[in-house]
């Protein structure tokens, strides 16, 4: 019985899977995932937003999209470069939805709260790899504080 008892602290643990193959989903993915992470806190509203965008963009589930969300984990632990991400966005999106990548970027950054500058900068960097211009990365800011049902019509 001792023996099998060893033996369950001396066996190897599961090979992990392989990370997904990097595209412009897996590539705002992970960019989220790091958005949300910079400042060293990854809060639950931060992982919340994070789903619910990736659910939204990929026509996933929540559960699904919290999957997603874990590969991009892994792949943002793996990855060092975020402009190479930006660039791979750009250069397989549209500029219009590259615009919604800097609005979601910025609706993680601000879903805690807190306005981080670390985050802010990070965004200010992948805007700028992404192309987008000064002027529709503050138009996006200002979307991600506006609170969704301030446009309600009473």
């Amino acid at each position: 019985m001792f023996e099998n008892l060893l033996a369950l602290f001396k066996s190897k643990p599961p090979a992990q899977a392989p990370l997904p193959e990097m595209d412009a989903k897996y590539a705002l993915g992970t960019l989220l995932v790091r958005t949300a992470k910079v400042d060293n806190s990854y809060l639950f509203e931060e992982i919340e937003q994070i789903d619910r965008i990736l659910a939204a963009w990929n026509g996933l589930n929540p559960v699904e999209a919290a999957k997603m969300r874990a590969e991009c984990e892994r792949l943002a632990a793996s990855i060092a470069n975020n402009e190479e991400l930006a660039d791979l966005i750009r250069t397989h999106v549209d500029y219009s939805h590259r615009h919604e990548a800097v609005a979601a970027l910025w609706r993680v950054a601000l879903a805690d709260g807190i306005n981080d500058e670390r985050e802010a900068a990070l965004v200010d960097l992948v805007e700028t790899h992404l192309g987008v211009t000064r002027h529709d990365n503050e138009a996006a800011k200002f979307e991600a504080t506006v609170p969704p049902w301030s446009n309600l019509r009473l």
